[in-house]
């Protein structure tokens, strides 16, 4: 009986040794989480069970838990690097095949997937034609680098105030290059189909109490037709109180091509034109771009207060065409690509995957996962969601290996491993004292 609880005490010992050496190969491996190695006595037992006085069998590996707590977050240079902090597993496919993992290793491949060290297809929402996140259709996430197709111009919205103090210019008729026939100007970059940026500019000229004149110019040019500088003339007033007297301009006599909706002006006939200095003197000719183009102007926020002059917010949604810059992913996976023309796009959002039973996943080596009977199904979300983790994106999470704690048990196993030798042998010299009798 002795031989063989000394052997169990040996195997027992063995098997830790084999742990805690499993851990310290391990103290580096990004993402890894460690084990300990559980034990439980022996009794024997009968068909009535065990006695109160019965003598134990010895011991066995009852189980080999891993321990997901939290490891330390190291900052790196790579934008794909991700580090989960807090729970939750990143899912990856190979071919289909579904894994989980806490090693944040990416990178992109040739079609620009992002991908493990060892191939596997970062898992996350993706995103539709539209570039609208489809929730809750889990694929293969791509990082597209084509280069962004311009958009041109549709709307433009400004706040100002005019200076209600001033008096009328000192000049008329309005002339562009003489600044004093108007008493303030401010000018936006719009884009046309092609991404050409032309200079909206506009010149305000009072006529009146609370009326003003506003002249508008692209490229100097009139709207309409490029070959003159013919501006278009805007009639505007305000209220007593300062505010822009919508009404006065919905029913106010507009130029052609000019109409308004609600206080947003639409201009209909704008020719987007190029200068053309092939021959002397320049002129302006079609850009190439689509022809007319069309654009909404919102100032309803527009005052005239008895202080300068001054653009409080101006905006346009055209944009020329960008190349990709660089990858930003936040702490709930929305992926942003960054272009040259100063414009992002999402590319799709990494989710996390989360289980009833963590130390019911079965470990496959690579510092992977897979489901089991005993962790549950998964819970797939963002991060941030409930109770996930956020995700860090430029960092990576060390192993949650503790070296001296490791070193402490190997030198406990090793303790064991000899106490059991020394039950072994003093087993085997009671016997050969048996056997040496006379």
């Amino acid at each position: 009986m002795s031989f063989n609880i000394g052997l169990s005490g040996l195997r027992a010992a063995t098997k830790d040794l084999n742990v805690t050496g499993n851990n310290i190969a391990n103290a580096g491996t990004v993402g890894f989480k460690q084990s300990r190695a559980e034990f439980a006595d022996v009794y024997a037992a009968t068909v009535l069970g065990t006695g109160k006085n019965q003598q134990g069998s010895g011991v066995l590996l009852a189980s080999i838990s891993q321990q997901f707590n939290q490891g330390n977050i190291n900052y790196t240079q790579n934008p794909l690097d991700l580090a989960i902090n807090g729970n939750g597993f990143f899912q990856v496919s190979n071919n289909g095949a579904l894994s989980y993992t806490r090693a944040g290793f990416f990178g992109t491949d040739k079609d620009g997937f992002i991908v493990d060290n060892f191939g596997y297809n970062l898992q996350g929402y993706t995103v539709d034609d539209n570039d609208i996140i489809r929730e809750g259709v889990i694929g293969n996430l791509q990082i597209k680098s084509a280069s962004q197709e311009p958009k041109a111009t549709s709307k433009i919205e400004q706040s100002y105030n005019l200076n209600s103090t001033l008096d009328g210019p000192k000049n008329s008729p309005f002339d562009p290059n003489d600044p004093t026939t108007y008493n303030s100007s401010t000018s936006v970059t719009t884009y046309d189909s092609l991404g050409n940026p032309h200079t909206m500019t506009q010149f305000f000229e009072k006529t009146g109490p609370n009326s003003w004149n506003m002249h508008v110019l692209i490229d100097g040019r009139a709207i309409d037709d490029p070959a003159t500088d013919t501006p278009t003339t805007i009639p505007l007033a305000f209220t007593s109180a300062g505010k822009l007297d919508l009404g006065a301009l919905g029913s106010a006599t507009l130029p052609a091509g000019v109409t308004v909706d609600n206080g947003i002006l639409s201009f209909d006939e704008w020719e987007p034109a190029a200068k053309d200095t092939s021959v002397e003197p320049p002129v302006w000719v079609s850009s190439g771009a689509t022809s007319p183009q069309a654009f909404t102007l919102d100032m309803r926020n527009a005052t005239q207060y008895a202080s300068s002059f001054a653009v409080t917010a101006v905006a346009q949604n055209g944009y020329t065409t960008g190349e990709l810059s660089g990858v930003e992913i936040d702490d709930t996976g929305l992926i942003f690509a960054r272009y040259t023309n100063g414009q992002s796009k999402v590319q799709g959002q990494v989710i996390l995957a989360d289980f009833a039973n963590v130390q019911g996943l079965t470990p496959v080596g690579k510092t992977q996962w897979v489901q089991s009977l005993e962790s549950g199904e998964p819970v797939r979300n963002p991060g941030r969601t409930g109770t996930l983790g956020a995700i860090q994106a430029g960092a990576l999470e060390d192993s949650n290996v503790e070296l001296s704690d490791q070193l402490v048990n190997l030198i406990v196993a090793q303790r064991n491993y000899q106490a059991n030798a020394k039950t072994i042998e003093t087993e085997s010299a009671i016997t050969q004292t048996i056997i040496n009798l006379r």
